[in-house]
């Protein structure tokens, strides 16, 4: 048989390693390439506290944690950052504007004109990193490598 849901049920973890973590790095590093004091300027609009300490805690949460993920390495360690940030910015920001994350406002010459996003993509990223912790990093995967030296000494 060629689709063996026994067997390839390992694999559903890479496509959900590949989106969550790139999503992140490519998250930190916009905020990044736009300065990490634009950032801090917006958590302190937000009211967010120690802005310019919270900005980097999150760039580096994002690049770091994205890197984590993306190569299957720490992801339950990584995960509790990474669900902080995405619960900071679902409270934040995306609640006040509902579930969905495209509202389509307008067609133009130039383009579809958007809405503010919702939580919807929050909710996405929280669930892809909960089957992760819950199912594993699948093949491929760096892991972590003290659980791995624990894992061959207890058999």
């Amino acid at each position: 048989m060629i689709f063996d849901r026994a067997t390839s049920r390992q694999w559903a973890a890479i496509p959900l390693r590949l989106i969550v973590g790139y999503g992140f790095m490519e998250h930190g590093y916009a905020k990044l390439l736009k300065g990490p004091a634009a950032f801090a300027a917006i958590l302190h609009a937000l009211n967010v506290p120690a802005p310019h300490l919270m900005a980097w805690l999150t760039i580096l949460t994002e690049l770091l944690g994205g890197f984590a993920v993306l190569v299957g390495a720490f992801i339950p360690l990584a995960s509790v950052p990474m669900a902080a940030v995405l619960l900071v910015a679902m409270v934040t920001v995306h609640l006040r504007y509902g579930f969905s994350s495209i509202k389509l406002m307008a067609i133009t010459p130039t383009g579809a004109k958007f809405g503010p996003p919702g939580y919807e993509c929050d909710l996405l990223y929280l669930a892809c990193l909960a089957a992760l912790v819950i199912g594993g990093s699948g093949p491929f995967a760096l892991g972590n490598p003290f659980a791995a030296k624990q894992r061959y000494t207890n058999k």
